[in-house]
């Protein structure tokens, strides 16, 4: 019978690194610190955590290899929406980039992320049953049926494909404020909101102990 790694869950997180006009991510912190909470809150589960270049050709190719060395039940991706003031939990990514710089400099190759791929694919996290539990809890939160155009809405329409193709992956995207100095939300209140996310989301997969 295996036991210990072998046999633990597996939670992805992933954040993202600068880009045009948001010269410092939150999220990437965001990403750190939910990593480390995580992995105090949750010990039968294995957290691994990166954060993700900006970029349209790079970007998709990590999460490509990140789904396939950590094997994920979970794959919980965090940007951020610039003016934002709440948590917004994305229900579903479109097939659709709009032609802008990453942080390389670069435009994307084609208006569509797939050329065969669904015009949209539906997030696989509990997406109402969260935001009902961090309104609870006071954190100002929203659905959103629009993830933009640039690399968030592209990595979570690339992850959700790659959770179809392997099965046995819930993946969601969260958009948090892009300056956590202002209120209603600092950085605690958003690696809170994090951790209730991971453990919503961890009670519909059965996790190894």
């Amino acid at each position: 019978m295996l036991t210990g790694p072998e046999r633990r869950t597996t939670v992805l997180l992933t954040g993202f690194g600068p880009f045009p006009g948001v010269p410092v991510n939150a999220s990437a912190d965001l990403v750190r610190r939910a990593a480390r909470k995580a992995r105090v809150a949750f010990p039968n589960v294995r957290v691994a955590a990166a954060i993700l270049p900006t970029e349209w050709e790079r970007a998709p190719r990590l999460v490509a290899r990140l789904h396939e060395r950590h094997r994920p039940a979970l794959a919980l991706h965090f940007g951020v929406a610039s003016g934002s003031k709440c948590i917004r939990l994305e229900a579903e990514a479109r097939n659709f980039c709009r032609d802008s710089l990453d942080v390389a400099g670069a435009s994307p190759c084609d208006p569509r992320l797939s050329a065969d791929g669904p015009a949209t694919r539906l997030s696989s996290i509990a997406v109402p049953r969260i935001a009902a539990a961090l309104a609870a809890k006071g954190y100002p939160s929203s659905i959103s049926e629009d993830a933009g155009g640039y690399l968030c809405n592209a990595v979570l329409y690339h992850s959700l494909a790659i959770a179809e193709a392997r099965g046995g992956c819930r993946v969601g995207f969260v958009h948090i404020p892009s300056d956590l100095a202002e209120p209603p939300l600092g950085v605690e209140d958003v690696t809170a909101a994090a951790l209730e996310i991971i453990r919503i989301a961890l009670e519909t997969i059965p996790v190894a102990v």
